[in-house]
């Protein structure tokens, strides 16, 4: 590949339409959005449009897709950990490269952030300098996937790049990497100029006791998430409500700034300088009339209900087709039940569900790599079919409800300890032995030897568990 072919095909990617939709979220995530561009018109006496510059202007951009993305990313998190494996010895190391390594929780979560308010993310494979293999997130906006054909799946190249600016200079810098399944190739631009070659090494390079290594993995290191099948972030569905929420707030609130001050109308004010008068209202608080003049105040009642009406829905609606949590609803957890409260996380569930099925698409793909490792490491033989993915949600819950139910659980178990005691003459030890066990929930099989032999202490020593 040229320089030519790289520079042409980092700028055909930045103008494209997937970018351009990567971007329009990333920048609602952020805060910035279509309000901050509003202006106003009129027309003047001339009949030309133009801009009003004296008029009051309020841009306010409210952030529900930051709310919508972060509640989405945070509840597929929110579980202790998500690899599992039946076998101790594996689940050993998934805890060690995924569950309980912070590194690539951060960057799991990052990417679950690009994912779901750019489209799509990426994390590439690396090895540290313990020649351990570790995962990072990519930028979505500066990663390039160069196909054979538009309509191939398989990558030929992947063009890794990112700027850095100089203020001493005045010079800005990008920084190219150029992926193959064997090498990656370095190169310079500067100022957006013509991209200069500087280097190309095996996949990976890292330096350990003095001594400089490198080896490629054989595949080219990028792994992609998309968010669904066209890489359409969840900003698409909730866009324009966001703008109508934005422009009726800012509208009220120039409303409330350009009617809040009281009109005076005046009558017989000796005086043809209305700043004298201005003056006189604001400071001495006093005005000279002739006996036929007077003052009438006038104010202005804003009409805000159908404004405030027009936002709750508004806010409503973000909420129910961006599928989030509001909130708003749950004020009163002490007499909100946990059915409500399940029925609130509803949508937010499904969302996440359905990003769950792709995640773990994803996570195999990358736990490929890990396995492989582990394998040549340990000498092992371990298969992908050894480990599974699940994510267990932490939702909120009615703690006074919950204790009520433990407590009813309780009661429960006690009644039935007291029905067995009081049919004691007429079970045999054994029977009664495995009733007791079945009341608390203990495998009979599993401890009978170990059980005491009479039924009656082990009555007697449940019932005082019971109670405790």
């Amino acid at each position: 590949m040229t320089t030519d072919e790289i520079k042409k095909l980092i700028d055909l990617d930045r103008n494209s339409r997937k970018k351009a939709h990567a971007r329009q979220g990333q920048k609602y995530y952020e805060g910035k959005h279509d309000i901050l561009k509003y202006r106003m018109f009129y027309y003047n006496d001339d009949g030309q449009l133009t801009e009003d510059t004296y008029r009051s202007n309020v841009k306010i951009p409210h952030p529900f897709f930051t709310e919508l993305v972060d509640q989405a990313v945070q509840y597929i998190m929110s579980g202790e950990k998500f690899a599992y494996s039946e076998n101790a010895e594996l689940q050993a190391k998934l805890d060690e490269y995924f569950n309980n390594n912070e590194d690539f929780t951060a960057s799991l979560s990052e990417l679950l952030t690009n994912c779901t308010s750019k489209g799509f993310g990426y994390m590439f494979a690396y090895k540290n300098e313990d020649d351990i293999l570790c995962f990072q997130s990519a930028d979505t906006l500066n990663v390039v996937e160069v196909k054979p054909s538009d309509t191939a799946d398989n990558r030929e190249y992947v063009i890794y790049y990112y700027d850095e600016y100089n203020s001493k200079h005045d010079k800005s810098t990008r920084y190219i990497q150029v992926w193959d399944e064997q090498t990656v190739s370095y190169y310079v631009q500067q100022n957006n100029s013509v991209v200069v070659f500087e280097d190309i090494q095996e996949h990976n390079l890292y330096e350990r006791g003095g001594k400089t290594y490198s080896k490629n993995f054989g595949f080219i290191p990028f792994f992609r998430l998309d968010n669904n099948k066209k890489q359409v972030s969840d900003l698409a569905l909730v866009k324009d409500l966001i703008d109508d929420y934005d422009l009726m707030a800012s509208s009220l609130s120039n409303n409330l700034i350009d009617f809040d001050m009281p009109l005076y109308a005046i009558k017989g004010f000796d005086s043809n300088n209305l700043d004298e008068l201005q003056t006189n209202l604001k400071t001495k608080k006093i005005i000279g009339l002739d006996d036929e003049g007077g003052v009438d105040v006038k104010t202005v009642d804003v009409p805000y209900q159908a404004r405030q009406i027009k936002l709750e829905l508004d806010e409503k609606n973000i909420y129910r087709f961006g599928m989030g949590l509001n909130i708003n609803g749950l004020r009163d957890t002490a007499a909100t039940t946990n059915i409500a409260i399940k029925a609130a996380y509803s949508l937010l569930d499904l969302k996440c569900s359905k990003l769950e099925i792709r995640l773990k698409q994803f996570l195999r793909s990358i736990a490929k790599p890990v396995l492989d490792e582990i394998n040549e490491r340990e000498n092992t033989g371990y298969k992908l079919s050894d480990l599974y993915f699940e994510f267990r949600h932490e939702i909120m819950s009615n703690a006074l409800e919950n204790s009520q139910i433990k407590q009813n659980e309780a009661n429960a178990k006690q009644t039935e300890i007291n029905t067995l005691l009081n049919l004691a003459d007429s079970l045999d030890d054994e029977t009664r032995m495995q009733k007791i066990c079945e009341v608390l929930d203990i495998d009979y099989a599993e401890v009978k030897d170990k059980m005491p032999k009479s039924a009656d202490n082990l009555l007697k020593s449940a019932e005082v568990i019971l109670n405790e």
